[in-house]
């Protein structure tokens, strides 16, 4: 299932709308990105779509560990219901990786 936000809710839409609305508003999906300290990236999103494969309420919003900014190989994931919970799960993320050495570059 396809959702898009208003004013930080979830709401279900048809593919559409998801595909126009998640064009047009890339700034809106950013819950929080940051750099730490050590060098790695912390970005938490809205994705719209449901990656929750089983009974349960939707995964909608995800966090990601990256080495640095603009690298993918993502070191850590964790995702989300809702915005509230992104908040928190991004600041859990932050606490849990702020002190871990990056890694060292090849």
């Amino acid at each position: 299932m396809h959702y898009i936000l208003e004013s930080k809710q979830a709401i279900p839409t048809d593919a559409l709308t998801w595909a126009r609305w998640f064009e047009a508003n890339r700034e809106a999906r950013i819950v929080k990105q940051e750099t730490l300290p050590n060098g790695l990236f912390v970005s938490t999103v809205f994705l719209g779509l449901n990656h929750r494969f089983g009974p349960g309420p939707p995964l909608l919003f995800e966090t990601m560990v990256f080495p640095k900014e603009g690298e993918y190989d993502e070191l850590a994931t964790d995702r989300y219901s809702t915005w509230v919970e992104a908040e928190e799960g991004h600041a859990k993320m932050v606490h849990k990786w702020r002190r871990r050495k990056a890694r060292a570059k090849s």
